[in-house]
């Protein structure tokens, strides 16, 4: 929905002198007039229609007044002042219906079902619109063409009304119906035109939606008023569509517009928030909203301030924030009561309470704040925010030993949720198997987390870049869970493991088609915002301006359909061709493992999942003070401490396992697990990969490809040793191509890349865990990013990282996990070696060495990167890191 605009002022500014018309036709026609513009310059009106109000007063003329009072509340809404704007609005339509003006109701309903829609007052909104299409009716002698523009302003109000309520469907058709008709003045088809292109973003279809933000940002040209709010939109559809470059510059003209017209950034700075969350770039997003709360509260913008205010307390929920989320949350929830708007308290009253929930301090009382707001939701109409509001007290219920009040709440959830839009949906399966989970029906629980997930890779299939397909996955994170527990219960290992692949790297799967803008184009000015709060944010085009068809021919045509898809344990053996599969899950806050050796699969718990992080964080702290030792001393209390760490890892995540000291391992980590070195806890050959059939797949890409392709060795600026290194390795590979200094730019190094069967790049790394898919590499001509590498299609077949963090990928809710190695292996590559932690630079190129004549002789990654640790002297603190860091990912 296109906002209002912002001004500085809590009241109308008294306008400029000037000469009322003479005469009452002329009179009226000037006020019908005022609120034309006030439409497009509220401010600009203001003065006038509060004169226009004192004179109808004083000439006791009631349709005069009833229009002038319209005008004049349309001057407050402008200003955030919704109470005064609905309390003239009350006054007008009184005064219309004592006069029995029907039109002058109509017109004046219509106003305040907009303004009760900004209080959250959804069902007084609804009922305003319908008594005022019933004025319209009964107006006998309007003109027809004013009855048209005002059924269609009706119309209108009613699609923005089910938009706001969740009936997205219903929403999308009254759009479509009032465009197609052309019953709309300018202003309203842009505000019409908008809303249709958000809804159709919501749903994936972002081919379409841009084409309708592009059509509303052209007729700007006859709304100038509405060109900013017409651009933000814009810009918020192509970030959600992958084009963040092309977002990023319709962010900055946004700015620019709301400048030029004299506005406030309050709202664009909390639109850039919602798109930074979008793309989970936290920092930037909270730093956006937090620009947004003060621009708000400095330019007397309380109400969106309110709600700029609850986004800081989404994001700190999201950052693990309790205490922030819970200050804001409190803060926001006050505001909107002293505001007296009952529906946003109600959601900062639920933000506080999960806030509450996640730091255990929860109790009864939580329990009958959180349904006394999801009822008042509901009852307001608002179907997302309801829906919501049942799942947290229903949580909340089961925290405190309270099951049957969290069965009937959950149900409640899981009712609403029936009919609405997909992630809706989502919300009301995971509900609903909460409840029967609740009530001790295993089967059931089972199968609406079955739903669920096959709701969730529909929509998943429709996203069109990676990083929103591994967000998307986050929905259905619990169902996945849950699910995991009830075929634990049954006690299966081949269930078992087909459960943990339905829910793992589901994001992957797809190998998306890469770019056709050339490398130097797609990376031109694409450090955004450069006086916004994107400053400094390196975005590139992942997702090119095509068509719908001809994008979804193009996914269609590469591999995977974004579903997994287990063979099961025949054909993975098969893949697997003796070595030991491991893989890994996750259930209540304890580990467990299905082992897949030649003849048989168990089934092993391991512990709890905080046990592991307790060793695990000192271990990566040990290794980051070795690499870079200061000092005799400090160097020896970290080995110390490293090394009784990996064997306490050991114990916690081997010993149980029984596999042989020496078997070849693969092991598909879970959540934290992903950070874990695990080359140094097991003696023989390992590799990783982000699920079992991720690895089956580049099995059989690497069986495919042995042997072909050339060697490419890249050496990045500002790296001690990179050029000694990519020298020494040319020995090793006499014919390799080399590029190095001034030729290691990202043109060259994408080009060469794209043919290698063995690429080695020794590089600066720049890890990134909010988004790890803005970590970037430092090439000649600076950082290039993950993003902008798998958005090109890069994807050697076989891939050594030498850098700093490069294997440091990122686990998200939902199993899903992103990062250099991930994205590489997601378009393509078959095997990568790279390390999770800061590495030696000097130190790291015997290592190399060793690992790259073990590739000359034809071992695969895992087998040569375990051959050549074994050669490492781990006698010096930069030989135990190496050790320590450096693992291999695939089967190549």
């Amino acid at each position: 929905m296109v906002p209002s605009a912002h001004v500085n002022e809590h009241s109308p500014p008294v306008g400029e002198a000037y000469s009322l018309p003479e005469g009452r036709d002329a009179l009226l026609i000037h006020v019908q007039g005022l609120m034309e513009s006030a439409d497009l310059h509220p401010r600009a009106v203001a003065g006038q229609a509060t004169d226009m109000v004192a004179l109808a007063r004083r000439l006791h003329d009631p349709e005069l007044l009833g229009l002038s009072l319209r005008v004049l509340a349309w001057t407050f809404r402008a200003l955030w002042d919704e109470t005064s704007a609905r309390r003239l609005l009350d006054e007008a339509v009184r005064i219309s219906r004592k006069h029995t003006l029907a039109h002058v109701e109509a017109s004046a309903l219509v106003s305040r079902a907009t303004v009760l829609q900004d209080m959250g007052r959804t069902a007084g909104a609804a009922r305003d619109l319908d008594d005022a299409l019933a004025a319209v009716d009964r107006a006998s002698a309007m003109d027809p063409a004013e009855r048209a523009l005002l059924h269609g302003r009706i119309r209108l109000s009613r699609a923005v009304l089910d938009q706001n309520a969740g009936r997205l469907l219903a929403a999308e058709e009254r759009y479509r119906s009032l465009l197609a008709e052309g019953e709309l003045d300018v202003s309203r088809t842009v505000i019409a035109t908008n809303n249709l292109a958000m809804l159709l973003a919501e749903r994936g279809a972002f081919d379409e939606a841009l084409q309708h933000a592009d059509a509303s940002v052209d007729l700007c040209e006859q709304a100038p008023g509405l060109l900013a709010p017409a651009i933000q939109t814009r810009a918020w559809i192509a970030v959600r569509a992958g084009r963040l470059r092309e977002g990023m510059h319709d962010f900055e003209g946004a700015a620019r517009a709301y400048s030029d017209a004299g506005i406030p950034l309050g709202e664009y700075y909390t639109e850039f928030a919602d798109a930074m969350m979008d793309l989970r770039l936290l920092p930037e997003a909270a730093t956006a909203a937090r620009s947004a709360v003060h621009e708000l509260e400095e330019s007397g913008g309380s109400l969106m301030a309110t709600e700029a205010r609850l986004r800081l307390a989404r994001i700190a929920l999201l950052t693990g924030d309790v205490d922030g989320a819970r200050h804001h949350a409190d803060a926001a929830a006050e505001a909107a009561r002293h505001q007296r708007r009952a529906g946003w308290r109600d959601r900062a009253v639920l933000v506080g309470v999960e806030a509450r929930l996640e730091a255990r301090s929860v109790g009864v009382a939580e329990v009958g704040t959180a349904r006394r707001a999801a009822g008042r939701l509901e009852r307001a109409g608002n179907l997302h925010s309801a829906v919501e509001a049942y799942l947290v007290a229903g949580r909340v219920a089961l925290a405190v030993d309270r099951p049957r009040d969290a069965i009937a709440t959950l149900v409640r959830a899981g009712d609403l949720a029936r009919n609405g839009q997909v992630l809706v949906r989502l919300r009301g399966r995971l509900a609903v198997a909460l409840a029967e989970r609740a009530a001790r029906r295993p089967a059931a629980a089972l199968e609406e987390c079955r739903s669920g997930l096959r709701d969730l890779a529909v929509h998943r299939s429709a996203l069109p870049t990676i990083e929103l397909r591994a967000l998307a996955s986050g929905h259905g994170a619990e169902l996945g869970e849950i699910g995991l527990g009830v075929v634990l219960a049954g006690g299966s290992p081949a269930r078992a493991l087909a459960w943990m692949e339905r829910t793992r790297a589901a994001a992957l799967l797809t190998r998306f088609p890469a770019s056709q803008v050339p490398m130097a184009q797609r990376r031109a000015g694409s450090v955004a915002g450069s006086t916004g709060p994107g400053r400094g944010v390196v975005v590139a085009d992942t997702a090119p301006r095509v068509s719908a068809d001809d994008w979804s021919r193009r996914v269609r045509a590469s591999e995977g359909s974004g579903v997994p898809h287990f063979r099961g344990l025949a054909a993975l053996r098969e893949a697997l061709d003796g070595r030991t599969l491991v893989e890994l899950g996750k259930f209540e806050g304890r580990l467990v493992a299905v082992v897949v050796e030649p003849r048989h699969a168990r089934l092993v718990e391991l512990g709890a999942e905080e046990d592991v992080v307790t060793e695990l964080r000192p271990l990566l702290f040990a290794l980051r003070r070795l690499a870079n030792p200061r000092g005799v001393a400090a160097a020896e209390a970290a080995r110390a401490s490293a090394e009784l760490r990996i064997a306490r890892l050991r114990a916690l995540l081997m010993a149980p396992l029984g596999v042989g000291e020496h078997d070849e391992l693969v092991v598909v980590p879970v959540g934290m697990l992903h950070g874990v070195p695990w080359s140094c806890l097991h003696d023989g050959p390992l590799a990783q990969a982000p699920s079992a059939t991720f690895w089956v797949r580049t099995r059989a890409a690497a069986r495919a490809r042995e042997g072909a392709g050339r060697t490419v060795l890249v050496a990045g600026p500002d790296l001690t040793g990179a050029s000694e290194e990519v020298e020494a390795l040319r020995d090793v590979h006499p014919g390799a191509l080399v590029l190095a200094s001034a030729g290691a730019g990202a043109e060259e190094v994408v080009a060469a890349l794209a043919d290698a069967d063995l690429a080695h790049l020794a590089c600066h790394g720049s890890p990134r865990a909010d988004n790890p898919m803005f970590s970037s590499l430092l090439l000649a001509d600076g950082p290039v990013t993950v993003q902008e590498l798998h958005g090109a299609g890069v994807a050697p077949h076989r891939l050594v990282l030498a850098s700093c963090h490069s294997g440091a990928d990122v686990a998200y809710a939902g199993d899903e996990v992103l990062g250099f190695v991930s994205a590489m292996l997601a378009q393509g590559t078959a095997g990568v070696v790279a390390s999770i932690a800061a590495v030696p630079d000097v130190a790291a190129v015997d290592l190399m060495l060793e690992l790259h004549r073990g590739l000359r002789d034809g071992l695969p990654l895992a087998r040569a990167l375990h051959a050549a640790r074994g050669r490492v002297d781990r006698s010096t603190p930069e030989g135990f890191v190496n050790w320590c860091t450096f693992s291999a990912h695939g089967a190549a």
